[in-house]
């Protein structure tokens, strides 16, 4: 197979074309901007250890481009692709709102421009959306909760799946540009009889992520813990995330590609069994890092969902698909990796 991974230099990118290219039959063309450090503000470089890393594989190809611009797309995509992969995107939810343009141009623009230049070179791919539960907005935080401890929970409901409504409730620009892209793919298979599949990602972490403060909160905890930084936790700490490592991610994207669904449209992340909360997270550090960091707490963010957990029972029947790292084995091998890396932090 002909693979190409939009994004791939970063966590799920990057861990897609290490998977792929494990099969020598197969090529597989990274593109990338590499513009994850300047997105965030960080002076270091970033996802530029996975362009490197990437580049032992001798059936990858990597491109630098930007999925906004149509040369550098099919320029990637070439004579025909029977994969996409698309992953590029700007991921934080603070950094739309203070640049919704460029974020919908990322985000919304970026998708079309990849769904289109497939369509064209080469109408049999199948396309892969990373999508999110941000697509869900504030619909979520209808779910009625109970108060613990150290968590909230939901009362009487399993997690979130797919009937849950994305529509008459508050997003933030982030997932307002995510769901566009999101419907652009279904609507490519509905219209043009592309085969696509969307999935609404939880909280996915694992090595060789680079998390900041406005994204990617899992690997910056621990970042920030190992190298004394401060951490800021935007509300009581209470609020619970599900954790998908990126290799079941991508466990997932292999099955579908097998698959002779059509389309699809999954909520994925660890479920009920792979939750934490931010407090509870901190306790763990205190065993993965050897020491607590220092915490203080502001004023909940704006459409910040105080719980999401993912029903993955459509998934599940549909491929087949089962988690295979639990979240302290997932916490455990990232936390290592920091440790191994610690010059690029």
């Amino acid at each position: 197979m002909r693979i190409l991974i939009t994004g791939g230099a970063g966590l799920v990118g990057s861990h897609s074309a290490e998977f792929f290219s494990k099969n020598p039959k197969n090529k597989v063309i990274v593109l990338d901007n590499l513009m994850r450090s300047k997105i965030f503000g960080y002076d270091k470089e970033s996802v530029e250890f996975n362009w490197n890393y990437l580049k032992k594989f001798k059936n990858i190809e990597r491109i630098k481009g930007d999925v906004r611009n149509d040369k550098d797309v099919a320029r990637a995509i070439g004579k025909g692709v029977d994969v996409v992969i698309h992953t590029a995107g700007q991921p934080g939810v603070p950094s739309s709102v203070r640049l919704p343009k460029e974020d919908f141009s990322i985000n919304a623009l970026g998708t079309l421009n990849v769904l289109e230049a497939a369509r064209k070179k080469s109408k049999d791919t199948t396309i892969i959306y990373c999508s999110s539960n941000k697509v869900y907005g504030e619909n979520v935080d209808k779910i009625p909760l109970r108060e613990m401890e150290k968590r909230y929970v939901y009362n009487g409901v399993k997690g979130v799946s797919e009937e849950m409504c994305t529509d008459l409730t508050g997003h933030t620009p982030y997932g307002v540009s995510k769901l566009t892209g999101d419907l652009y793919v279904q609507e490519y298979s509905y219209i043009y009889k592309m085969k696509t599949a969307v999935f609404r990602m939880s909280c996915t972490y694992g090595t060789r992520q680079f998390g900041f403060e406005d994204q990617g909160w899992v690997a910056w905890f621990i970042i920030a813990t190992l190298f004394n930084k401060p951490i800021t936790i935007y509300g009581n700490g209470k609020q619970v995330r599900d954790m998908l490592y990126a290799d079941d991610l991508i466990d997932a994207f292999n099955l579908f590609i097998k698959s002779g669904l059509k389309s699809g449209l999954f909520n994925i992340g660890g479920g009920q069994e792979n939750t934490i909360s931010l407090l509870e997270f901190l306790d763990k550090l205190e065993v993965l890092a050897g020491k607590r960091p220092k915490v203080k707490f502001a004023s909940w963010r704006p459409s910040d969902q105080k719980v999401y957990i993912t029903d993955t029972s459509k998934l599940e029947k549909a491929l087949n698909w089962k988690i295979k790292t639990n979240v302290l084995d997932g916490l455990g091998k990232l936390t290592d990796w920091i440790k191994d890396n610690k010059n690029f932090f």
